[in-house]
């Protein structure tokens, strides 16, 4: 259960438990403090107007763009996927 719990998905995506602690901290802190904007954008729609889809952008880009890929596994960036189709071709 100790090995499941704790240390499989972090050596599944090859960070210790710690460093995938630190990282996992980081973004609850970073998503916490958008969802707060939130809140207040809510309130006042003056205030904080792209501060959450800011804050999803960059921790977007750092999960999934340039994150440390194990030499096994090939993620494709979700959105890009979508949104390739989308674009004109390139001339």
């Amino acid at each position: 259960m100790l090995e499941r719990w704790f240390l499989a998905h972090p050596r599944l995506v090859e960070e210790t438990y710690f460093e995938h602690q630190s990282a996992a901290l980081s973004f609850g802190a970073q998503l916490f403090a958008a969802a707060i904007a939130c809140f207040v954008h809510a309130l006042v729609p003056g205030l904080f107007q792209s501060t959450g889809s800011t804050t999803i952008t960059r921790l977007h880009e750092r999960m999934i763009v340039k994150r440390r890929q194990p030499e096994h596994v090939q993620i494709e960036d979700p959105v890009e996927s979508v949104m390739s189709p989308l674009r004109p071709p390139s001339r």
